[in-house]
């Protein structure tokens, strides 16, 4: 019986110790766990050129995102500061969050009111929006040229909405990832490949002969991410964030991914 007793008891215990976990979570000042440690877990993304792209040769993660990790780090704890990082995709961001997995999620989030809900955001680190990607000799010069003719795009993304909201009378082709668009657009079935403009730059960097036009004809930036509640460790990301954007430090990053992507504007970026 005793045997019995015991067998039964120790499911409810890590039941428990489970239970008293989740809420420490949720009731835990993030910033103040990182502060403590000197060290904050980042979510980030490793398939995303020029913003979090892991290297074959060296098998560590490198972009844009990860250099304003480190830095931003730095920044929020000092010299001591260190910085590691999670992989995460657009379907992963959010629940690493909820389960304490990350500190914040730095992955071309774009700010919706709808994941709003779910976490809170940093100010815009990265002025995104729809833009188009065209061969070095298209005519196609801004979105409204697309009326009447074929615009390539990959399903899911805001940028269908957005072509057809400056170019209602554009044909639209979904596909289910950007390597298909691309090829698509290589084998002439559409005059542009839209989405956002930093994608683009990426896109561009790695198929020579095309490039970015007509700007930016959406408003979709990226924001830094941490649970919602959390908004201790939001204002001092956002205060770091600023910092990095007065000493210099942001438009160096900037420079150092997307100078010369043809078509890109870094006047659009800089601060």
């Amino acid at each position: 019986m005793k045997k019995l007793r015991k067998f039964l008891f120790l499911p409810l215990l890590v039941l428990l110790a489970f239970t008293l976990s989740a809420c420490g979570h949720k009731d835990q000042n993030v910033y103040q766990k990182v502060e403590a440690n000197k060290h904050i877990v980042w979510g980030v993304r490793a398939d995303t050129r020029l913003f979090g792209l892991t290297n074959v040769k060296t098998g560590k993660i490198e972009g844009f995102e990860m250099d304003l990790a480190k830095a931003l780090t730095k920044q929020m704890l000092g010299k001591k500061g260190t910085a590691s990082f999670v992989t995460t995709t657009a379907n992963t961001r959010i629940p690493l969050l909820k389960n304490g997995n990350v500190d914040a999620v730095l992955a071309t989030m774009t700010i919706t009111p709808e994941r709003a809900k779910q976490v809170t955001f940093s100010k815009p680190y990265f002025p995104a929006g729809s833009s188009l990607l065209v061969p070095n000799n298209s005519k196609i010069t801004n979105v409204k040229d697309l009326n009447d003719k074929t615009v390539l795009a990959v399903k899911g993304t805001t940028a269908v909405d957005d072509v057809h909201k400056s170019a209602p009378k554009a044909r639209v082709l979904q596909y289910d990832d950007y390597g298909q668009a691309m090829s698509a657009l290589k084998a002439n079935q559409g005059v542009a490949l839209t989405t956002d403009n930093g994608l683009l730059a990426g896109i561009a960097q790695e198929n020579k002969g095309y490039k970015l036009v007509g700007g930016v004809y959406s408003d979709a930036p990226y924001g830094i991410a941490v649970d919602k509640g959390q908004t201790d460790m939001a204002n001092h990301i956002d205060k770091a964030l600023k910092q990095l954007q007065a000493n210099g430090t942001y438009n160096r990053l900037i420079k150092k991914w997307f100078a010369g992507i043809p078509g890109f504007s870094l006047k659009g970026v800089l601060k």
